[in-house]
């Protein structure tokens, strides 16, 4: 069986691999695409994979647009850090969907559920478990846009007050703490990991540049080259700190600029 892996996470996609290859030693893992463009190229110059594992939210843009640019006839298993409400919309016109992080068990199943279809040849149930219908699709879509936050509630010493996200110039973690730097160059914890802001935040305005920050698009006041293939920035209302884009984000880092 082939399988193609498309995950803009490198830690993610090499623990999906993992998982796969510890369920069937016997997969072969043929492509492991990080971005729509490149999944777009590898379908129009590659044979169809026997099973595809697509991530929903890329760093550009949404995994649907690419069965806009391209035939995608392999059977499809979704990854997401959506919760399932959003996700029952289309769970009919795929093999399944798996919640982020990964869990093998539930992986399993999934991969079982492909190879009872397989295994039946029944061609039409296939290819109808990959037809993802364009009103499904704008449903979802709907859905992934109304999770965005809009706001965030902190607390200012003993009074409560929202911060609206065009407010914010970026967010980092320090210990096990999180905080937001707002436009009046105030700082403010919150009750969120990067993690699950990550979930919570547009990707359109703001992106996780390493292990520490993510930051908005409107906070960026300079670029600069750095060592290792790395990027240096300079933000609205940034410390001395070096802000650091990591090795692996530099790719998507610039196809988010470049949007």
């Amino acid at each position: 069986m082939t399988i193609l892996i498309i995950e803009d996470e490198k830690l993610a996609a090499n623990r999906l691999r993992g998982l796969i290859e510890t369920i069937d030693h016997t997969v072969e893992i043929v492509g492991m695409l990080d971005s729509i463009k490149s999944t777009v190229i590898w379908f129009e110059t590659n044979q169809q994979p026997d099973l595809a594992f697509f991530d929903i939210q890329l760093a550009d843009g949404l995994s649907f647009e690419i069965f806009d640019q391209v035939k995608v006839n392999c059977p499809v298993i979704f990854t997401t850090a959506f919760d399932e409400y959003a996700l029952r919309a289309f769970k009919v016109n795929s093999i399944d969907y798996l919640l982020k992080p990964v869990d093998s068990e539930e992986l399993k199943r999934a991969m079982d559920k492909y190879q009872h279809l397989h295994l039946s040849k029944n061609e039409e149930q296939v290819n109808q478990s990959t037809n993802i219908s364009s009103p499904v699709m704008d449903k979802v879509l709907q859905m992934l846009t109304k999770s965005y936050k809009n706001r965030f509630l902190v607390r200012a010493g003993e009074h409560i007050k929202t911060i609206s996200v065009d407010q914010i110039n970026f967010f980092y973690s320090m210990g096990k703490a999180t905080f937001l730097n707002s436009s009046e160059n105030k700082e403010y914890d919150i009750d969120y990991t990067l993690e699950e802001l990550e979930v919570l935040l547009n990707p359109e305005h703001f992106f996780r540049i390493n292990r520490k920050y993510i930051i908005a698009m409107k906070s960026i006041k300079d670029i600069v080259n750095h060592s290792n293939s790395r990027l240096k920035l300079r933000l609205i209302n940034s410390t001395d700190e070096e802000i650091i884009v990591s090795r692996e984000k530099v790719t998507a880092f610039k196809s988010w600029l470049d949007q």
